[in-house]
């Protein structure tokens, strides 16, 4: 049901980007990277923390590390990643498959800028086993997302 939904937001709102099911696993990053043949960085992915009572996904590249400090003077708090037996109620896609498109309505999308680094990413496509090829621009643009910077 979940890639039905991404699939869906896509015709609607960047229809020449379409929802990649595999065979594989893309749950995480080397997975990802490997079954679709790019990079580790071109992997966007999408972490879902909790800041104060509002939920946030943060899409990076593969090989971004949060920066804490970055973090918390941009949040006004530590990061906290939502614990497993959340993700899929809060955002609804399952861990591993967590994207930013058609996201739940009280769900925040952040793009860092690392993903700036690449012409076309690759984040889920709202399964353990799916991505979507975009360019980063077009997935901030699609998504409402603001560009921010809480990586080293």
């Amino acid at each position: 049901m979940s890639v039905q939904r991404v699939q869906q937001f896509l015709a609607e709102h960047a229809p020449e980007a379409t929802v990649t099911v595999l065979e594989k696993s893309t749950a995480t990053v080397a997975e990802a990277a490997e079954a679709f043949e790019v990079e580790s960085g071109q992997i966007a992915k999408t972490l879902s923390f909790r800041v104060n009572d509002e939920v946030v996904l943060l899409v990076m590249a593969g090989t971004a590390r949060i920066d804490n400090k970055k973090y918390k003077q941009l949040f006004g708090v530590k990061a906290r990643m939502l614990p497993s037996d959340e993700v899929e109620t809060l955002t609804g896609y399952p861990p591993g498959g967590v994207c930013p498109f058609a996201a739940a309505d009280a769900v925040k999308v952040y793009c860092d800028h690392s993903l700036k680094s690449y012409d076309e990413v690759l984040p889920a496509g709202g399964s353990v086993n799916s991505g979507v090829r975009i360019a980063p621009a077009r997935l901030a643009s699609i998504t409402g997302a603001d560009w921010i910077d809480v990586t080293r």
